[in-house]
């Protein structure tokens, strides 16, 4: 097992399976979402292998899908910052959604606030100043 593996298991307290997942780049898609979801089978709040999925969803530009995901994840952990950003920006690929996106960046930043993540809240500040331009 790797440094850096060891170091996501050790930072955010993982199952091996669940990193594996990440850190494994030549898994096709199809396969690493199929994973992900034998995953969510187990455990449907597992925040990490939801995001993973929405990330799988997003990369693939399913981005109903993606959503979808990052919707349920913030159903469960309402202050989990990176996926009202991710669906912003999964969102922001899509005509016509600016107001989709300037929703879940709004809601996004309110959650890095009350989580103290400044960096995300900057992120999404930023993204938010250059749609209102």
């Amino acid at each position: 097992m790797s440094y850096k593996r060891l170091w996501f298991l050790f930072e955010f307290g993982l199952p091996t399976a669940a990193c594996s997942l990440w850190y494994v780049p030549f898994m096709p898609e199809t396969e690493r979402a199929t994973q992900l979801k034998q995953i969510l089978q187990q455990d449907p709040t597992n925040t990490f292998a939801r995001y993973a999925l929405g990330m799988e969803y997003s990369s693939a530009g399913e981005v109903d899908a993606a959503v979808g995901e990052f919707r349920t994840l913030v159903e469960h952990s309402p202050d989990y910052a990176n996926a009202y950003f991710m669906a912003a920006q999964a969102l922001a690929r899509v005509p016509d959604r600016t107001a989709d996106v300037m929703r879940w960046l709004e809601d996004g930043i309110a959650a890095a606030r009350r989580s103290g993540n400044r960096h995300a809240e900057s992120e999404m500040q930023q993204m938010l100043d250059e749609l209102a331009i």
